[in-house]
Parts: structure tokens; C-alpha cells; sequence
């Protein structure tokens, strides 16, 4: 396919007359790819774009530790005219696939038959429909990311109550071995009431009791509510016997926690998403944010303090509960993100009108200008190039606009807010 045929067969300029696509002939320059050849790269400028006029190229955009295929093109298309347009590093790249022949075209040579309407209506259409392509693969991409995010965070976090049920129930099998080795006693003394001890006094209880009792008994005697006076007063056989049934107990103690916390987990999965509810509801947005942060513990327990500021007299909404958890994961885990694990998250609630106020505050270094005002807008991101989609933020803002709400941030080194408002019932956006 010749350089005239390339451009003619694409629909950006098959309406150009033959004068003026003989410019852009002149003006464009062929380019011979091998196979796996990288043409664009994502992050890099964007002075020119590419018509495809032999062999195919395929568009990429980098994922995590790989890269998404996004569209193959063959002749007659053309890539990195986004960029080119907008004045904006590439988004994504593109790659020889075989043998290919690009024609190089300058953007000098784009603005100059974008003065013609049935070519900028043809560049229009094209970016759109890429966009929608494009926009609609990656939105699979983020759910699927979400639910690895997920799904990572609640088996780190299921994992610990789990280990520590099979330690105390390995535990307890040896605990009542050894006390039913031992002579039950005639009669058993029934325990002292607990006191509440400080920490300091707690220990030297602890010290003191180890003179009476075995010292790896010594802790659960003292939850017990025994002293070293009371077991003083006891037979040596029954002190033996009273220490390894408290022990019996404190590890039933610890298995009804690790219980209790596996339960807690469950709930919170099951409200979070919530299972088995009508997809509008009447929905506590505290109670959200409270499940989430369960969902994303693994995450911000290791250096991220969280402070609720979660007024009292905050209403209910409709709204549909699943969609605002998937916004305050959003806002969350991209605050965490932001703070590189270590900092403070401020989560504020509180009325505003017949709806709710939420704020998702942290102490990340803030959110430079250049990308402020296009903050919502699809692909735009602030992580470094595979760190994310760019569309986390842009389904957070789609949500919030359905239930008729807005979405709003400030920034300044040191301090980022995202604040969601929410009206009571769900409205169409103005």
C-alpha cells in the first residue's frame, strides 16, 4: 500500500482532496518496523502520530508488572493521535505484531487538515469510539483489580484468626491432656473476684504468683482472679490442678476471639457488598466506611493511623450501599497509597441538609496542580505509569453524580480531602 493509499483509507482523511492529501504525503515520512519493534511508548511525548500502511501494531497499557492489550490496528489505521491532540504524554504504547510500515505524520500537518469539518468530525468519531473501547476494557480491568485488592487484603486478614484458632485448639488438646492428668480435687475452690489491675501492677502480680504456682501458669491464674494469698492457703495438688484448668480457659478464651474475629470478617464482606439486599436502600454511610476499613485492614494497620470523626446524628440515605463502598475503597486505598503506607487518615461524617457530608482526608504530599483540574477524568492518574488504571477516581465521580451528589477535593503538600456529598434520595445530576 502505497503512502496516498495509507492515508486515503483512513477515515480521517478519505474526504481530503487529492491536493491536499498529496501535501500530507509530502509532509509524512514511511517508517519499516520488524516484529516486536515498540513504536510508542506510554509516559513519552507526543509530537507526531502514525498511520499504519502495511503489517499490524497492537496497543498496550501497562498493568501492574505487565501490559493490557487494548486493540490490534492494521493498515489504514492510525495510533497516537490521542496524545497528539489533547498535548499530553503518550497513554498507552504500541508494538509491531509483524513486519509493518508506518507513515509518520507531524502534528503541524494534523492542525492543518483539522480545519476542515468532515476531518475533524472523522477524528472526533475516532477518538471516541477508541475511548469507549478502551474505557469499557479497562473498567473490567479495575473491577477485577478491585476484587484481587480485595481479595488479597481479606485472606491476609482471615488468615491470622485462622492460624490462631489451630495454634489455641492445638494448644487446648495439650492443656487438657494435662489437667486431666492430674487428681481432680475433692473440692474446688471457687476463685477470687478479678481486679482491675494496671499494667505495672498487673505484672508484679504475675512476678509474685510465679512463687506459688508453675510461671507459664502465672498469667492465666491471674485472669483467673487468684493471688498468691488465696492459692497460699491451698493443697500443692489442687494449685496444680487450678493452674491447668485456667489454662483450659484462657485458651478458650483466645479461640472464641479468634471466632469472634473470623465472624466479624464475614459480616463485614457480607455488608459491604451487600448480599441479598434490593440494589436501593435505605444505607447508614458510617457503617460503610466502617466495613471498608475492615476490608482494607491488611493494608493500613502498618503505618497508618485512622481517626473517625462519624457525627451522631448523621441521617440515612437511599442510596445504593455497594456502589458508596466501592467509592470509599476507592478514596481509601488510594489515600494509603498516597501516604506510602505511613501517615494519618481522617474520615469525618456529618449532615448536610436531608443528606450526608464524607470526608477522606491524608497526610500524602498532595496533588499537583498539573493533574488537579483533570483529576476525574478517564485514565488520568497520579500513580506512576502501571500502578493504576486512571479510572478509579472516574467511576468514584460517576457514582457519587448517579445518586445526584457531588465530588469534590483540595490539595496542598501535606493535606489531600476528597469530600463526597450525598443528597437523601437519589436525584438525577444537574
Amino acid at each position: 500500500m502505497t503512502p496516498a493509499e495509507a492515508l486515503r483509507a483512513s477515515q480521517l482523511f478519505a474526504h481530503l482532496p487529492d491536493d491536499e492529501l498529496a501535501k500530507l504525503v509530502e509532509s509524512s515520512e514511511p517508517m519499516q518496523l520488524s516484529a516486536g519493534e515498540r513504536l510508542l511508548t506510554e509516559g513519552s511525548g507526543a509530537d507526531e502520530f502514525f498511520v499504519v500502511a502495511d503489517g499490524e501494531v497492537e496497543v498496550t497499557k501497562r498493568s501492574g508488572e505487565g501490559e493490557l492489550p487494548i486493540a490490534m490496528v492494521g493498515p489504514g489505521g492510525i495510533v497516537g493521535e490521542m496524545a497528539v491532540i489533547e498535548g499530553r504524554p503518550r497513554n498507552a504504547s504500541v508494538t509491531a505484531r509483524s513486519d509493518a510500515t508506518v507513515l509518520r505524520v507531524p502534528r503541524e500537518a494534523l492542525d492543518e487538515v483539522l480545519r476542515r469539518p468532515e476531518t475533524a468530525l472523522a477524528i472526533l468519531r475516532t477518538v471516541m469510539g477508541r475511548l469507549r473501547s478502551t474505557e469499557a476494557l479497562l473498567r473490567e480491568r479495575e473491577k477485577l483489580a478491585a476484587l484481587g485488592t480485595l481479595s488479597a487484603g481479606l485472606a491476609h486478614e482471615l488468615n491470622n484468626p485462622a492460624a490462631a484458632l489451630r495454634r489455641s485448639a492445638d494448644a487446648l488438646g495439650r492443656a487438657l491432656a494435662a489437667r486431666d492428668a492430674l487428681p481432680r480435687p475433692e473440692k474446688i475452690p471457687p476463685s477470687p473476684p478479678a481486679r482491675a489491675l494496671s499494667a505495672l501492677e498487673r505484672a508484679d502480680a504475675a512476678d509474685a504468683l510465679t512463687g506459688v504456682a508453675d510461671p507459664a501458669a502465672a498469667a492465666a491464674l491471674l485472669d483467673a482472679g487468684w493471688t498468691t494469698d488465696a492459692l497460699t492457703a491451698l493443697p500443692p495438688g489442687t494449685v496444680k490442678w487450678l493452674a491447668a484448668d485456667a489454662s483450659v480457659s484462657e485458651l478458650l478464651g483466645e479461640l472464641r476471639l479468634a471466632a469472634e474475629r473470623i465472624s466479624e470478617i464475614v459480616d463485614a464482606v457480607k455488608g459491604y457488598t451487600y448480599l441479598d439486599q434490593a440494589p436501593v436502600q435505605r444505607v447508614d454511610v458510617r457503617i460503610g466506611l466502617q466495613q471498608t476499613l475492615v476490608i482494607l485492614r491488611s493494608k493500613l494497620k502498618e503505618g497508618v493511623e485512622v481517626h473517625r470523626e462519624f457525627a451522631e446524628d448523621v441521617p440515612e440515605i437511599e442510596a445504593s450501599g455497594s456502589e458508596l463502598n466501592q467509592v470509599w475503597t476507592n478514596l481509601i486505598d488510594n489515600a494509603a497509597d498516597a501516604m506510602g503506607g505511613r501517615g494519618t487518615l481522617t474520615l469525618r461524617v456529618e449532615p448536610h441538609g436531608d443528606g450526608v457530608r464524607v470526608s477522606v482526608c491524608d497526610t500524602g504530599p498532595g496533588i499537583s496542580d498539573a493533574i488537579r483540574d483533570r483529576l476525574f477524568e478517564p485514565f488520568a492518574t497520579t500513580k506512576p505509569p502501571g500502578s493504576g488504571t486512571g479510572l478509579g477516581l472516574h467511576i468514584s465521580h460517576s457514582v457519587v453524580a448517579r445518586h445526584g451528589g457531588r465530588i469534590e477535593v483540595e490539595s496542598e503538600p501535606g493535606r489531600t480531602c476528597f469530600t463526597v456529598t450525598l443528597p437523601g434520595r437519589p436525584q438525577q445530576p444537574r
